[in-house]
């Protein structure tokens, strides 16, 4: 398993230790990071290297059954299209397609339109992360492990705990809902699916035990779409705020606004502000394999956040 120390990892992790018929190999970078108590566990090995090291490990990769590929390099420097292309196709090229059964790999959902298709903005204007994630997605059928992988897409991604990191949408997330009392009083055009890291590791634990025996696949992870307002009425709900009146912000404003201000927005952040409708078609969660979800609702994630009901009244 890779990038077992982020916040997917961590619950994906979780999952793993307690089937005891798993002996688990982690690649880590740096495993102080890992915050679940691992370290006198017999069935756990820490590799400390990183994807750029990944030949080291050649022999090992040669008897691996199940790979979980989460890990990924963020951007702000010049290794990310070699760790997240070159690095990651380099790993499955490594593993046995005789002897191993399946292959996770976690992409984006970001990199898919509306019909789960390839996004050409995504490859073109994306950024670095978006693009390597575009790239490597492209690269994938040419491998001899191809049929045996599962392509996983997460949406907005939320998590961490005491044990564990949050994502980093989850760590802005009381600073949004100090503004809701403001926020309210507007409304936008736009749709998302968001995934709490629990459900996604709840998604992958069943595909790890459940191998494709139709070759390669691929799914969206989230929940059921919101719109950006009705993602606001929940929450000015579950925080006992009323929504009296809305005032539309339409994309023309903001246009407007960008250009009188002269915001620079870098090409992928303008392509956002037009596209807005970030759903997809068939996005499972938890439910959708018969499975109780951690997270489903709007309220539920601000409660698992530690952010109280009616703290705005």
């Amino acid at each position: 398993m890779t990038g077992a120390s982020g916040c997917i990892g961590h619950y994906i992790l979780e999952l793993l230790l307690q089937a005891e018929h798993y002996e688990l190999f982690l690649l880590l970078r740096n495993p102080s990071k890992l915050q679940l108590p691992v370290q006198d566990n017999p069935r756990v090995h820490i590799l400390e290297g990183s994807l750029s090291d990944i030949d080291q490990f050649a022999d090992l990769l040669l008897t691996i059954d199940i790979a979980v590929l989460a890990a990924a390099a963020w951007g702000g420097n010049q290794d990310v299209m070699d760790i997240n292309v070159n690095r990651n196709l380099k790993l499955m090229s490594l593993l046995d397609p005789e002897r191993c059964q399946q292959i996770i790999y976690f992409s984006t959902a970001s990199i898919l339109d509306q019909n789960n298709q390839p996004l050409p903005e995504a490859g073109q204007i994306g950024t670095d992360y978006i693009r390597s994630k575009y790239e490597c997605h492209q690269q994938l059928p040419k491998l001899a492990v191809y049929n045996k992988i599962t392509t996983v897409f997460p949406t907005l991604v939320f998590g961490g705990d005491k044990d564990k990191p949050a994502s980093f949408i989850s760590a802005g997330l009381k600073d949004v809902t100090k503004w809701m009392s403001l926020i309210r009083f507007f409304k936008a055009d736009g749709e998302f699916h968001f995934a709490h890291a629990q459900d996604i590791a709840c998604v992958v634990n069943y595909f790890i035990e459940h191998p494709s025996t139709e070759g390669y696949r691929e799914y969206v992870i989230g929940n059921p779409a919101l719109t950006v307002n009705e993602a606001v009425r929940q929450a000015c709900d579950y925080l006992g705020l009323r929504v009296w009146f809305q005032i539309s912000l339409s994309f023309f404003l903001a246009d407007i606004l960008i250009k009188v201000f002269r915001i620079e927005m870098a090409p992928w952040d303008y392509f956002c502000l037009q596209y807005r409708h970030f759903v997809y078609e068939g996005a499972v969660n938890p439910a959708s394999f018969g499975l109780e979800p951690y997270c489903p609702t709007m309220a539920d994630l601000l409660d698992v956040h530690g952010i109280a009901p009616n703290q705005n009244t």
